[in-house]
């Protein structure tokens, strides 16, 4: 009964997953053949489909690598600073009050106003680019672990050193588990950020890239090619987001168990 059960809820989970998708293809021809915007200007999904696969075939790929490639490298190394500044600020409440504020008026700087003095200070190459994804990862990162770690029940360090735990096996012990949920979190708004600045990283002299791919295409109105290029950004940002929820439901299993 239970592998029946199983089995009929798997075609209900895939018709769940596929039925928004559906629904947006739907809506889009439906926005392309009511008149109420001008087909010129809304591709259909299958030229969109077509183009995609003509691109595919010339110079995509490469762009897709090079992308993904700078936002690897931005995110691990925006989310290798913020984890111990994190720490810091969540473990020591007089830290965070001082710095606070600048954390927030460094945060709320969109990176694309940055561009000007990153290429100043870092000329055109990749380091600008990196620069770029590497502050909007960053502040995204600190932020999330800050919070998580200052949200830390203390009844759990009181309990450990009740047991005789020494600060190190405390920390060791108690507040990297608890905050590995935290990381991982952090990991993925610093991906969601860092995806959505991926355009404006890449307004700094790109050649290749998803970015660049779509600022090229705009200067020649092509719009297939720019509905390419958004949804390669969509669904591989998605992608990666999935992974890191598959890794996190591993990785704080513990949590499960013991709640």
């Amino acid at each position: 009964m239970t592998m029946q059960a199983t089995s009929a809820s798997k075609p209900l989970r895939l018709l769940l997953i596929l039925a928004p998708w559906v629904l947006i293809l739907l809506l889009w021809y439906g926005v392309r053949a009511s008149g109420l915007v001008n087909p010129a200007l809304v591709p259909a999904p299958h030229e969109v489909a077509k183009k995609f696969v003509e691109l595919m075939k010339d110079r995509l790929a490469i762009d897709i690598f090079m992308s993904t490639k700078r936002v690897f490298i931005g995110v691990t190394l925006g989310v290798a600073l913020s984890v111990p500044v994190g720490f810091c600020l969540g473990w020591y409440k007089g830290l965070r009050s001082f710095i606070d504020p600048v954390i927030n008026f460094f945060r709320a700087l969109p990176p694309i106003a940055l561009i000007p003095l990153v290429i100043v200070y870092f000329g055109i190459g990749e380091v600008a680019k990196t620069v770029i994804l590497f502050y909007a990862s960053f502040f995204a990162g600190v932020i999330v672990i800050y919070e998580g770690i200052a949200q830390i029940s203390p009844i759990f360090i009181r309990v450990a050193r009740t047991l005789g735990a020494s600060d190190f096996e405390i920390f060791a012990k108690v507040i990297i588990p608890l905050t590995v949920p935290h990381i991982l979190t952090a990991i993925r708004v610093a991906l969601g950020v860092a995806w959505a600045t991926l355009v404006a990283s890449e307004l700094i002299a790109a050649q290749q890239g998803l970015g660049a791919l779509i600022q090229n295409a705009s200067s020649f109105f092509q719009l297939d090619i720019i509905y390419v290029g958004i949804i390669c950004i969509g669904f591989i940002a998605m992608a990666m987001d999935l992974l890191l929820r598959a890794a996190s439901r591993r990785l704080v299993a513990w949590q499960d168990r013991i709640a």
